[in-house]
């Protein structure tokens, strides 16, 4: 699994969208934040992935300005999935998880790998929390596409 294109990602041009790939084995979290991003006139879903493979291919082809990603999918988990984008092209990715509350091994693991930052999955309820939600996962999509983030280090022998 390899990421390649010559775009950079990082691009601050007036008028141009940030765009956001969201990656999710949930088809109904997928919507809802597809929702909540495309109703933020920063920010556009470039697209979406059920899986870190199809996620892969989507990379392979356009690169995204930063990546919502999920924790535990089928096939490969988000951690890994993470790791790999991290170790080849790194890109901000932001952790959007159920398991990743404040403290959480989950929360350290994500941070520890590069994610820029992680936020709890919307859920259905409340039509202030999902005000809430909608504010930070906008926000926080906006902060991580203007992240800066350092190519791997070269291993040392």
């Amino acid at each position: 699994m390899t990421f390649q294109s010559g775009f950079t990602g990082q691009s601050s041009l007036p008028g141009r969208k940030w765009r956001v790939l969201i990656v999710d084995d949930s088809a109904s979290v997928r919507r809802v934040l597809s929702d909540i991003i495309a109703d933020d006139p920063c920010l556009e879903v470039m697209g979406t992935a059920a899986d870190p493979y199809v996620a892969a291919e989507r990379i392979a082809r356009e690169l995204p300005d930063v990546i919502f990603l999920d924790i535990e999918m089928p096939r490969m988990d988000g951690l890994t999935f993470l790791r790999k984008i991290m170790a080849q092209r790194p890109l901000p990715v932001v952790i959007c998880s159920s398991l990743t509350e404040e403290g959480s091994a989950a929360l350290m693991a994500a941070m520890e790998a590069g994610a820029v930052d992680v936020v709890t999955k919307p859920r259905m309820g409340s039509v202030e929390f999902l005000q809430h939600s909608r504010m930070m996962i906008c926000d926080t999509a906006r902060a991580a596409a203007q992240a800066r983030l350092r190519p791997p280090r070269a291993r040392r022998m």
